[in-house]
């Protein structure tokens, strides 16, 4: 069996935003296993030295070449990464020097202006978000519930909580979630306290199998988990929202970026994050 093949993701903040974009590169060649390592805040030459040692070894530890994702800004502390045996690929190089050519303007060579508190406004609305998100959470309270951009409905266990989190976080949704208990759908109703907000409701779905698995990690042998169950659940949800004319997506596949995402375009909320 050939090696893992070695990732770095270098930053000189976070690598959030490296990270996210090497993955996303990387998803391209499924069959590859990648061993990664974030390494962020490396924003001197003591630091880059360091890390090229540390490629180095991996080089010559697993007798293949690793992949080195960059986004440092500092020039003095790229060009020293660049010494390493990794094949770099300098984000900032590949993008930023083509729009400085394209826009006959130097850029700002700021560190951190992506994931930094620089943006006070964004920051404050993303903040603010995952504090609404976090006690709108599970129907715990219904007060401020007017204030939400989007409400999730659903099963218990279908996901809505991940969603909601990551609309906060990366969009600075205001995201309230409530479960379809028993009782709702046996009446086959959509709880009361969300009937004034119908037009934001939004489901989530999942199958039954799926469900069962994720609830038997949580309460094995419970009447919660049973298959049975989990089927006449994730029916009676579906055929509510159905009733309802409540949007629903099945998360049995997708990512929770996936569904954010297509929440996002489809119930044209605006994003307050960038």
């Amino acid at each position: 069996m050939s090696p893992r093949k070695r990732v770095f993701f270098l930053s000189d903040r976070t690598g959030l935003t490296v990270e996210a974009l090497g993955s996303s590169l990387l998803t391209q060649f499924g069959d590859v296993d990648f061993l990664r390592v974030t390494l962020p805040f490396i924003d001197t030459i003591p630091k880059a030295i360091q890390v090229v040692a540390q490629v180095n070894a991996a080089h010559q530890d697993s007798g293949e070449r690793p992949l080195v994702f960059s986004s440092i800004v500092d020039d003095a502390v790229r060009e020293e990464i660049t010494k390493c045996s990794g094949l770099v690929l300098d984000v900032f190089e590949r993008f930023i020097v083509p729009l400085e050519q394209e826009l006959g303007m130097k850029s700002m060579h700021a560190v951190g202006k992506s994931h930094s508190v620089s943006n006070v406004k964004d920051y404050n609305h993303r903040i603010e978000a995952i504090n609404y998100t976090l006690a709108h959470d599970d129907g715990v309270t219904h007060r401020g519930l007017e204030e939400a951009d989007i409400v999730l409905v659903g099963v218990s266990r279908s996901g809505k909580t991940p969603t909601c989190l990551y609309m906060a976080m990366q969009f600075g949704i205001k995201a309230a979630n409530y479960p379809l208990i028993p009782e709702d759908l046996e009446a086959m109703r959509i709880p009361p306290s969300l009937k004034p907000l119908k037009g934001k409701v939004w489901g989530l779905s999942i199958t039954a199998e799926r469900l069962h698995q994720i609830r038997s990690e949580r309460r094995p042998d419970s009447r919660y988990a049973a298959l049975d169950n989990c089927r006449y659940e994730v029916s009676a949800a579906e055929k509510l929202m159905k009733q309802a004319e409540i949007p629903y997506i099945d998360s049995t596949t997708k990512s929770i970026e996936e569904i954010a995402t297509h929440m996002l375009h489809e119930a044209h909320l605006v994003r307050r994050v960038y």
